[in-house]
């Protein structure tokens, strides 16, 4: 019988009555078996002390990956995914459809969900909305959904087709499906390549506009008030964005939304290097951006916080900046890169309640609580260590990232997950 124990940690999960005590945990063949505020006996465990300085919440939850295999494995496979999401605290991972072949059919939510039986992070396949991520003709999402497909999302490609995006709306509501959209209202991005201000005036390079994304996100909102069902944004960037979505919530209908942990680490200003692993999209917006964003984190408007993980290989970056390609891993470094620009009066706990428990419920993806008897889906980290992120530390088969060689704030330690101790 493998035995896992957790040495006076700190519980962060408002849904345990053990919220912010110091604890030990025992854990047993992926069970939690006994909690007590008194020390627990136990010889044969495996021991992580916390010397009440490390946290215990639930098992993070990553609502936005790229996963490359079928058809690109050399940028990320199922196994290499699985060591960067543990590495980063994580256990359980969403992701996109975007492969080669796309995941459009029940036998491909089967296949990601069969291929990461193995791997100690749970991954939860998103299908398709539709054919080939095209957004022209929708796909069979009643197969996918039974088959465990979690929600339906063009990916890294924007539905343009509002009388689809409709139709989409109405027929998912026969089941409670989830639409995960990327704003981006094609027609007014430019073909950019950074947030259109004055940087990307001084530096000669097109840029990309707030109202490309706002108009997209008014344009399904105003769609949902005609059909209802329930959207989700991802990766929303600008003040506009979470002025619309906090305004859709006050009048009740079912939007959430979601940033990606690098939005808050970096600014437009900071791609006067012409550095390609700062290309990211939607790009790094302005200081004034960032702060309506801190806002709609603090008021509740903003749900979640993703990795908005992407891969790219070696020769998608080291190109021109205007034709290199979009994106950076980034589930080794989600966590520390909001901790380490958290305002202050922004706590971690609302942080992990953005990584944990919100993310289940947009999903609705089973909860495991921390209490006796519930299934040991557990992330411990340290909030307030001290770090340097080193090249060594990339678990992902790409390596294209900002943050190598910058000091950050706040790690994850271990996570415990199927029956597994693994330590970052």
């Amino acid at each position: 019988m493998k035995e896992i124990l957790l040495s006076k940690v700190r519980v962060s999960d408002p849904s345990s009555t053990y919220h912010k005590q110091i604890v030990n945990i025992l854990i047993k063949d992926g069970i939690i078996n006994k909690i007590s505020t008194e020390k627990i006996d136990a010889s044969n465990a495996e021991v992580i002390e916390g010397n009440e300085k490390l946290y215990v919440s639930l098992g993070w939850f990553d609502m936005r990956a790229t996963l490359n295999e079928p058809g690109e494995e050399f940028k990320e496979d199922i196994a290499s995914l699985g060591k960067a999401a543990a590495f980063g605290g994580f256990t359980d991972v969403a992701t996109l459809p975007n492969t080669t072949p796309v995941i459009q059919s029940k036998e491909s939510i089967h296949f990601v969900k069969q291929m990461s039986t193995f791997s100690p992070v749970q991954i939860h396949p998103m299908g398709a909305l539709t054919k080939d991520c095209k957004g022209e003709e929708m796909n069979e999402v009643k197969d996918m959904h039974d088959a465990g497909a979690v929600a339906f999302t063009d990916g890294v490609k924007s539905s343009w087709h509002l009388g689809v995006i409709k139709r989409a709306l109405m027929y998912m509501q026969l089941f409670d499906g989830l639409m995960i959209e990327k704003a981006d209202e094609k027609t007014l991005n430019n073909d950019g390549h950074m947030n259109e201000g004055i940087p990307s005036t001084l530096m000669g390079t097109r840029g990309i506009p707030n109202v490309a994304e706002w108009l997209a996100i008014q344009k399904i909102v105003s769609l949902l008030t005609y059909t209802d069902g329930r959207v989700h944004f991802a990766n929303i960037s600008t003040p506009e964005s979470v002025e619309i979505i906090r305004k859709a919530k006050a009048e009740g209908l079912k939007v959430t939304c979601d940033i990606a942990a690098h939005q808050v680490a970096f600014t437009d200003e900071d791609l006067a290097s012409f550095d390609t692993n700062l290309k990211v999209n939607p790009p790094f917006r302005s200081q004034k951006d960032v702060d309506a964003l801190w806002e709609g984190i603090k008021d509740g408007t903003i749900d979640a916080i993703v990795s908005s993980h992407t891969p790219q290989d070696t020769e998608s970056k080291r190109l021109e900046f205007d034709l290199a390609d979009f994106g950076i891993i980034g589930l080794e470094t989600a966590f520390a890169s909001i901790v380490s620009n958290l305002p202050t009066e922004i706590d971690v706990d609302t942080i992990i309640e953005k990584l944990t428990v919100n993310p289940r419920q947009i999903l609705k993806v089973e909860q495991a609580p921390i209490a006796e008897g519930s299934k040991a889906v557990l992330t411990i980290f340290d909030p307030e260590v001290s770090w340097t992120f080193a090249e060594s530390d990339i678990q992902s088969k790409s390596n294209n990232t900002p943050f190598v060689g910058k000091k950050l704030k706040g790690k994850a330690v271990a996570i415990v997950n199927k029956g597994q101790l693994v330590k970052a």
